[in-house]
Parts: structure tokens; C-alpha cells; sequence
């Protein structure tokens, strides 16, 4: 649940000179969102792991130049004015907002090609919807949201209806990521 919503028009600066108090915060058009930290249980972790490792094993296969995965709760700063800043699971992100970036920063400034979030037990649908639609009207070009519990994947385009696969089924990327094919199941093992 959003515990608390600040006055519109807060930047990226501002977010991230606030101190650390145990709560999970992002910024959706400056508008800044906060809960209680989400205290991520195993199986949380493990299917970050898993989905992190497919990605990167498939990302290994990719020409140069390549872009980077990056995981656990990676900061991308989406939109600037009003700004839209969050935390993702797990993000691909293109060569060229990887090189952009320095080995230093915490906060990527651009948009990811992939966005996937992974539900615990504590999220509510109502927040997961609005980081959705705030991916997509940013320009993430696919967002999956992993559902440990239900084992499956629901897959968002831009324009498109979304998907919904199970453990029975594959998952892809295409075409955004090319050749990337995973059993749903094998996020799960």
C-alpha cells in the first residue's frame, strides 16, 4: 500500500537525498510512492537469480556491441520532467545506455529494453499496475512480471494486449531480444 504521496514536481535528486529509514521509495511523473521495505523471502531471490542467469547466459551469445543485465532492485531513472524513477528486479538495458553509465553510478538514466518484476507477497496490485503502465509509457519495450506463487509470466508490449504463459509453456523475447527462449518452469527450479 502507498503510505505517503509528496507534493508533485520532486526530482531524482531530491528522492535520492532523502534518508534511509527502512522504506522503499520511487517517483511515478515526481510524485513520490513509499512503503515499508519489502523484506524479500528465498524464493523471491531465487527466481531473480534464475531470470538474471538466463538473461545473462543468453546476453553472452549476443553480437558486440552488448548491452548489460542487471539485477536487484536496479534504480532507472525512466523520465526526467516530471521524473519517473524506480527500483526493477531485474533490467536489460542497451549498449548504448550502458555506455552512457559509469562503473560508479548507482542510478541508470535511461530506459531498459526489458523490465521484470518479480512478485512478493507483499505487493499490491494496484502499485504493480502503475509501475507497469509508468514502464511502458516510458518506452519499455517488454515488461514481465514473474509470479513465483502462480508459477507464471504475464508479458506487456507497448499497443499490445498482454500475454500470460505458464510452467507448460516458453517464455521469449522476441523480438526485442533475439533468440532468448526459456521453459516458464526453469525460472522456478
Amino acid at each position: 500500500m502507498v503510505v505517503a504521496t509528496a507534493t508533485s514536481g520532486m526530482t531524482t535528486e531530491e528522492l535520492l537525498a532523502l534518508p534511509e529509514n527502512g522504506m522503499d521509495r520511487w517517483l511515478i511523473r515526481g510524485e513520490l510512492r513509499e512503503k515499508p521495505m519489502t523484506v524479500r523471502n528465498r524464493i523471491h531471490c531465487r527466481v531473480t537469480t534464475r531470470a538474471s542467469r538466463f538473461l545473462d547466459c543468453w546476453l553472452d551469445t549476443q553480437p558486440e556491441p552488448r548491452g548489460e543485465v542487471l539485477s536487484g532492485e536496479a534504480g532507472c531513472r525512466l523520465l526526467r520532467d516530471p521524473d519517473t524513477t524506480v527500483g526493477i528486479d531485474v533490467v536489460y538495458i542497451s549498449a548504448n545506455v550502458a555506455a552512457r553509465e559509469s562503473d560508479e553510478t548507482t542510478l541508470i538514466d535511461g530506459v531498459p529494453i526489458l523490465a521484470v518484476e518479480i512478485l512478493s507477497p507483499s505487493d499490491i496490485l494496484e502499485e504493480i499496475h502503475e509501475k507497469i503502465a509508468a514502464y511502458l509509457h516510458a518506452g519499455v519495450l517488454l515488461v514481465w512480471i514473474i509470479d513465483p506463487y502462480d508459477k507464471t509470466v504475464r508479458i506487456y508490449r507497448p499497443g499490445k494486449a498482454p500475454e500470460h504463459v505458464n510452467v507448460d509453456q516458453e517464455l521469449s523475447g522476441e523480438p526485442h531480444l533475439p533468440g532468448f527462449r526459456v521453459r516458464v518452469a526453469e525460472l522456478f527450479v
